[in-house]
């Protein structure tokens, strides 16, 4: 980086440098606040509300209850920098929640999380940071950015087991160079540390470990308050079309689920697909699972098309390893992706993330949404 750049890539003073900070309430966000504002940056930060929480809910390990809007007040007030509450439950209700449900009525398996981030978090927190006249948004993903002639790439980061560039794949380039990440080159517990010595009253709290939306992880409780007539009785089928159950829902399943099935088989059964027009799961043994060839959707690039073929790799779900693959262009929104080995539980819903290595690590060349 050159030597005359401020921290975050920028060639101005920090003190002459207007950042927002995204700060959710959690750890991470509230201590990327507190190194932007130890190291002499002007700091607003953002705190949005995304959803109306009851008392079971906020009392979960989730990310922006109620709780956790009041944990970001306490940071800011401690930090002295200013702080605004944006409400977004309408756009978050639209563009996230509806869109969660509508996915998983279809038979596959949404990551609400990329749609908010893709929605309120880098849409319109961009446009309000822009309206600010901030010179960056500043999130605590980990996520690591580097900068080069005023360009910005997104890489995986150092900590591998807190890595969620998978999330953002969806990032538009306007949006990537308006980014920045300053966690990404950090392990959790530097993070922790840092808060600590900034005295900030969450370098304690555990992490969200839930979707904000869903408590406990119980996905039929939210399609049943949203939508309460989709638990529709259905056939299981094995691969031959031969009847062997009844679910109670196509909601219950996903692509490789074992448990849950309830049908008894010499061998273990696996849900090797989902027909949501005939409300069947579709069943067999574990061989069968392992896909090589992906059909995606909605693809976005954040690169030349050149580089997808220099060493790609990809991931098909955010637990997942790095994967190799080729990937052809059909044209600017869909793509095929063929594996080199097959993989297990491969899911439509899910995304498919770009990769590829170089002096940096792996960078993000993009992605798109899986569809068969």
């Amino acid at each position: 980086m050159n030597k005359d750049l401020n921290s975050i890539g920028l060639d101005k003073k920090p003190s002459d440098t207007t950042v927002v900070v995204a700060m959710s309430g959690g750890v991470d966000s509230s201590t990327v606040a507190g190194i932007m504002k130890k190291e002499g940056y002007n700091v607003i930060g953002i705190t949005l509300k995304l959803y109306d929480d009851g008392k079971e809910v906020a009392a979960s390990k989730q990310c922006c209850s109620g709780q956790d809007i009041m944990d970001a007040k306490r940071v800011a007030h401690k930090l002295d920098i200013e702080h605004k509450i944006l409400y977004y439950q309408d756009k978050f209700k639209q563009g996230v929640i509806d869109n969660f449900v509508d996915s998983y009525l279809k038979g596959e398996t949404p990551i609400p999380c990329v749609q908010c981030n893709q929605t309120v978090k880098f849409k319109d927190l961009f446009e309000v940071s822009k309206e600010l006249k901030a010179d960056a948004l500043v999130t605590g993903h980990y996520v690591k950015s580097i900068t080069e002639n005023k360009t910005t790439n997104m890489y995986r980061a150092i900590d591998e087991n807190r890595d969620q560039s998978y999330f953002l794949f969806n990032t538009t380039r306007e949006q990537l160079d308006y980014l920045r990440f300053p966690l990404g080159g950090m392990l959790k517990n530097k993070t922790r540390e840092i808060a600590k010595n900034l005295d900030l009253n969450v370098a304690d709290k555990p992490d969200s470990q839930d979707i904000c939306f869903v408590p406990n992880g119980d996905y039929a409780s939210v399609i049943q308050k949203f939508r309460p007539d989709s638990f529709q009785k259905g056939n299981i089928k094995n691969l031959d079309g031969d009847v062997i159950g009844v679910h109670d829902g196509i909601i219950n399943f996903t692509i490789g689920q074992r448990k849950g099935i309830k049908v008894s088989d010499k061998e273990a059964l696996y849900v090797l697909k989902i027909n949501s027009d005939k409300n069947e799961i579709i069943v067999g043994h574990k061989e069968k699972l392992g896909k090589k060839t992906i059909s995606l959707k909605q693809i976005n690039l954040l690169t030349s098309k050149e580089e997808l073929d220099k060493n790609l790799f990809v991931k098909v779900r955010s637990t997942g390893n790095l994967l190799e693959a080729k990937v052809d262009l059909i044209d600017k929104d869909n793509a095929k992706v063929n594996l080199v080995f097959p993989e297990d539980g491969i899911s439509p819903g899910q995304a498919c993330v770009f990769y590829n290595k170089d002096n940096f690590g792996y960078k993000v060349l993009g992605g798109g949404w899986i569809k068969n």
